[in-house]
C-alpha cells in the first residue's frame, strides 16, 4: 500500500471534518470485492479475515487515518442551498496512492452505510443491500464505458433489516467502500464561503492544487503559479474542464445520474454517489431517472446545464480568497470542451479514427438519427462499431429496419469517410446483443437476490460488463 502522510487530510487541522465511530453490523457476509483495482493500490494481497476486518468492521489501515472522518460541505440540492449537509450516512477511510513517482495519484477509500455521523439529520446511516447492488452495477458499467467514475472496491452484507419508503421493506443492509479520486466537493468550498471563512477556503484551495492539480502547485512570481495568476484562476479553469468532459462522458454514455446537486460533484472531474440512475433505453433528451425529479431538472439532456451552474457555484466560492477572479472567460471554456469531448467519445463509442472537420457533422447525424428511429441506445453503437452495419447484422435482421430513411443515409455517407481504429473487431461484437444496464436487467439481477439468494445473475452480468470494457480499451 502506498500511502503519503504528506498529503493526508487530517494535515488541514480542525473545521473539514469530524472524527466518527462505525457502526458495529451483527452480520459481515463480502458481496463483492474489487480485486483488480485492490491489485492497483497495493491491497490485493489481503487476506478474507483481513478484508472484513477493514472493510466491514474498519479496523484502520496500517500507517494510514486513525480514525474515520466524515467530511462537512454545503450545497445546492436542486437548486436550494442546503446549509445542513455533511457526511450523513459515510466517512473517509483512508487515502493512498495508485502508481509511483510523479504519475502517481492520490486515492481515498470512503464508505457509503456505516452509521451515523453529526450530518446525518435522523436517518440512520445505513445502506440497503439493494442499494449497494445498484451502485456496484453503475460502477463496473460506467468504468467499462470509459467515463470516469469512481470504483465500488467492496460490498459487505451486514444483516440489519432497514425500513425505506422507496422500497418493499423491511429490506436487508448492506455497507459498501468506494474507491475514489477525491472526496472533495464543490460544496468544501460552499461551505467555508457561506461561512466568511477566509482562512480555510485559502487553505482548502491549496491543499486541493498540491495534491490533485500538481502541475499548478509550483511557484511563479510571488509565490503566484507559473501562469503568474491567482492559483484561484488555475484551479477553477482545470475543475471547469474536467466537470464539461465528465458531462460529455454521461451524454454519450446514454448515463442519467438522477441526482447532480453541487455536493454530489467533487473537483477531479469524477462521478460518484448512484442512488436513482438510469441508462438510456433510447435517445430521449427528457429521460428522467429520479420518480422525485417532478420538474425534469436533471433530465437527460439538462445534466450538462446541471453541471455548468455547479461550476458557476464553485466559481463563486472562491470570491473571498480571489475578489477579482474572471469567472467569465473560464466558464464559457465549458460549452467548447463539452462540444469537443462528445465528439472524442462518440468516435470512441463508435471504434473510428478522427476524420477532424467532418466530425461535427457525424456526430450531429448520429443524434439526428437516433432521434428519431428509436432504435436501443446501446444497440446503434453495438451495430456500428468499426463503422459499419456488419453483414451478419444485416443478414439477423434483428435491427435491420431501424437502418433505413434519409437519416440514416446521411450516416452511412459519412461513415464512407472514415477509418476503423483497428481491423480486428472483438468477439464482443460478435453475440447477438449489446451489454446494457437498462432498469429492469437491474430488477431482475435484485429479484433473483431477494427471492432466492441468487447471486448468479449479478455475477454474470458484471463478466458481461467487464468483457465489454475490454473490448473497448484493447480498440483504443
Amino acid at each position: 500500500m502506498n500511502y503519503y502522510p504528506d498529503a493526508r487530510i487530517t494535515n488541514l487541522g480542525e473545521g473539514f471534518y469530524d472524527e466518527v465511530k462505525p457502526a458495529a453490523f451483527p452480520k459481515h457476509e463480502l458481496r463483492f470485492r474489487n480485486q483488480r483495482w485492490a491489485e492497483k493500490v497495493g491491497l490485493g494481497e489481503l487476506s478474507a479475515d483481513e478484508w472484513k476486518a477493514h472493510f466491514a468492521r474498519f479496523d484502520p489501515l496500517p500507517g494510514n487515518l486513525e480514525k474515520p472522518l466524515a467530511l462537512r460541505y454545503h450545497g445546492h440540492q436542486f437548486d436550494v442551498y442546503n446549509p445542513q449537509l455533511g457526511d450523513g450516512r459515510g466517512f473517509l477511510f483512508a487515502q493512498l496512492r495508485e502508481g509511483e513517482g510523479k504519475d502517481s495519484r492520490l486515492l481515498d477509500l470512503g464508505t457509503k452505510g456505516s452509521g451515523r455521523t453529526p450530518w446525518s439529520r435522523g436517518g440512520d446511516g445505513k445502506l440497503t443491500l439493494k442499494g449497494g447492488v445498484r451502485e456496484v452495477l453503475a460502477t463496473e458499467m460506467l468504468e467499462a464505458l470509459g467515463v470516469n467514475t469512481s470504483k465500488t472496491f467492496s460490498l459487505f452484507e451486514t444483516g440489519e433489516k432497514l425500513m425505506r419508503g422507496d422500497e418493499p421493506s423491511p429490506t436487508r443492509s448492506s455497507v459498501l467502500v468506494r474507491l475514489s479520486h477525491s472526496h472533495v466537493r464543490f460544496g468544501s468550498f460552499q461551505r467555508l464561503s457561506y461561512a466568511r471563512d477566509a482562512e480555510r477556503l485559502e487553505k482548502l484551495l491549496r491543499y486541493s492544487i498540491e495534491n490533485y492539480f500538481p502541475e499548478l502547485a509550483h511557484s511563479g512570481p510571488k509565490g503566484t503559479p507559473p501562469s503568474g495568476r491567482n492559483p484561484a484562476h488555475d484551479f477553477l479553469a482545470q475543475v471547469t474542464q474536467r466537470t464539461a468532459k465528465l458531462a460529455a462522458s454521461f451524454m454519450v454514455s446514454g448515463f442519467v445520474h438522477g441526482v447532480l446537486n453541487s455536493d454530489n460533484m467533487v473537483i477531479t472531474g469524477e462521478s460518484f454517489d448512484y442512488g436513482p440512475y438510469r441508462f438510456l433505453p433510447t435517445y430521449d433528451l427528457t429521460f428522467v431517472a429520479a420518480y422525485f425529479d417532478e420538474t425534469g431538472l436533471y433530465a437527460f439532456g439538462q445534466q450538462p446545464g446541471a453541471m455548468f451552474r455547479n461550476v458557476a457555484r464553485l466559481a463563486e466560492s472562491l470570491r473571498p480568497i480571489a475578489p477579482d477572479l474572471a469567472i467569465a472567460p473560464i466558464l464559457r471554456d465549458f460549452e467548447a470542451v463539452l462540444d469537443q469531448e462528445i465528439n472524442v467519445r462518440l468516435l470512441d463509442r463508435l471504434g473510428l479514427k478522427s476524420n477532424g472537420v467532418m466530425d461535427s457533422a457525424l456526430m450531429e447525424a448520429v443524434y439526428t438519427f437516433l432521434s428519431g428511429s428509436r432504435i436501443g441506445y446501446d444497440q446503434f453503437f453495438f451495430d456500428l462499431y468499426g463503422g459499419a452495419l456488419r453483414s451478419e447484422k444485416r443478414r439477423a435482421g434483428k435491427t435491420n429496419h431501424f437502418y433505413v430513411g434519409e437519416e440514416w443515409a446521411a450516416i452511412e455517407k459519412l461513415l464512407e469517410l472514415y477509418a476503423p481504429v483497428t481491423q480486428e473487431i472483438s468477439p464482443y461484437y460478435s453475440a447477438d446483443e449489446p451489454c446494457t444496464l437498462l432498469i429492469d436487467e437491474i430488477e431482475s439481477i435484485w429479484s433473483a437476490i431477494a427471492q432466492a439468494d441468487d447471486w448468479s445473475l449479478f455475477a454474470d452480468k458484471i463478466s458481461r460488463i467487464r468483457a465489454m470494457g475490454a473490448a473497448r480499451v484493447s480498440a483504443s
